[in-house]
């Protein structure tokens, strides 16, 4: 892996490396050298594996979704749609995808002209980024940031700017950002609830996110896939916000909300001029994709208001569970409103470097963990260079066997 130390984790410079550089320093997977490295994600996991580790760094449930959504993904396959979807997608999904904005938001986007399926909400992220920037342009997003923001920011050559949130609540400082915007600031990249922090942002928040792309004229890209894993908290769309609308693209995903993450289908909805000029570049990423599986998101997004609220419910049991045996490790734990993720500080242990502890947990304890510096510039990893990332999206035996082994961690170290 690339060297993830503060003074290692700046992008390269945009207009003066090839493209996949920029894409990999925005990622913060380029060493001083320029070296490259692997992902965070693929170190811990190969470190699991080796040491017959727990693996609660990277954010995939290991149970399935529901069974009708299967049986209607197996019934499409044996019925023969086996072949390219439509550019943007099936009619059945993207109303689909309409009625499920309604029936929870109030929203009433058209799903011929205001609603495009995509290749997962990474393609969504990259294929709106890509129509709207260019080198001179800013991007903005809160920091840590998910580590496809920095790869699409660097490749498109724009500038990524960030504004830190701030622990405990992982809030931004309304006046830090508001000094993040300029007349460059192309696009807002939102992601709410928020990875890797499981920040539920409150209506303040969001509405002077609104309030400053409408002062610098910027649009809102909103990453929304965790929107149903709230716990407690409302989550509310940005969009639905006075004065967005006009200027939002909203993204989410079948991945988190149905345990489907290897079916990739995501979607994009928002004004009929923005969604063509994301539908434009996406059809040249990758035209279309998940044919059978298209069906099956429909049904899925029709499944019953009880539905929705146990997958929160379940999912809060779990946060819970793992929450109590990072606490007996002697972590201090920032209990999240939403996501898959929970995160704590280290330096209760003594301990400011989570990279290195990173490295050694799967030895010590047989857990696996992602370091939060490496969401982050070389200022941001500086600021959390004691913060981990644990996954709590997996079965309750295996989160009560990863408790019951952190709580030995302090008579390791």
């Amino acid at each position: 892996m690339a060297d993830m130390s503060p003074a290692g984790s700046s992008a390269p410079p945009v207009h003066t490396s090839l493209p996949w550089q920029r894409a990999a320093g925005g990622a913060n997977l380029l060493s001083p050298d320029g070296g490259l490295g692997v992902t965070i994600f693929e170190e811990m996991t190969t470190l699991a594996v080796a040491k017959g580790a727990i693996n609660l760094g990277q954010g995939f449930p290991d149970e399935d979704g529901p069974a009708e959504m299967k049986e209607a993904a197996r019934a499409a396959i044996q019925a023969g749609a086996n072949q390219y979807a439509p550019g943007k997608g099936f009619p059945r999904l993207r109303e689909a995808v309409a009625a499920h904005q309604e029936r929870f938001y109030g929203l009433t986007p058209d799903p011929d002209t205001e609603v495009i399926v995509t290749t997962g909400a990474t393609e969504a992220i990259a294929a709106s980024l890509l129509a709207f920037v260019q080198p001179g342009d800013e991007v903005l997003t809160f920091e840590p940031f998910y580590d496809s923001y920095g790869a699409i920011i660097a490749m498109a050559g724009a500038k990524h700017v960030t504004a830190p949130l701030v622990a405990p609540d992982f809030l931004p400082d309304l006046d830090v950002l508001e000094e993040a915007f300029s007349n460059r600031t192309k696009v807002v990249l939102l992601n709410n609830p928020h990875n890797p922090m499981g920040t539920v942002f409150p209506r303040d928040v969001l509405a002077k996110v609104v309030e400053l792309a409408e002062k610098y004229d910027a649009i809102i890209v909103s990453d929304e896939v965790y929107e149903h894993l709230t716990f407690g908290e409302a989550h509310i769309p940005i969009t639905t916000l006075p004065g967005a609308a006009e200027r939002t693209i909203t993204i989410s995903s079948a991945g988190k909300t149905f345990s489907f993450t290897g079916w990739k289908i995501g979607w994009l909805s928002g004004p009929a001029h923005l969604v063509a000029a994301a539908r434009t570049v996406k059809q040249f990423l990758s035209y279309s994709s998940g044919t059978p599986f298209q069906e099956a998101v429909a049904i899925g997004l029709g499944l019953p208001d009880a539905f929705y609220a146990d997958i929160a419910a379940t999912l809060k049991e779990k946060r819970d569970i793992l929450a109590a045996g990072l606490r007996e490790a002697g972590f201090g734990v920032y209990v999240p409103g939403g996501t898959y993720f929970i995160n704590v500080d280290t330096a209760t242990l003594g301990i400011t470097d989570s990279v290195a502890l990173a490295r050694r947990l799967p030895d010590l304890v047989g857990v696996a963990a992602i370091p939060v510096p490496v969401f982050c510039h070389a200022e941001g990893a500086e600021r959390t260079r004691s913060l981990l990332r644990f996954a709590f999206c997996k079965k309750t035996a295996l989160l009560h066997e990863a408790a019951s082994r952190l709580a030995t961690l302090q008579d390791k170290l």
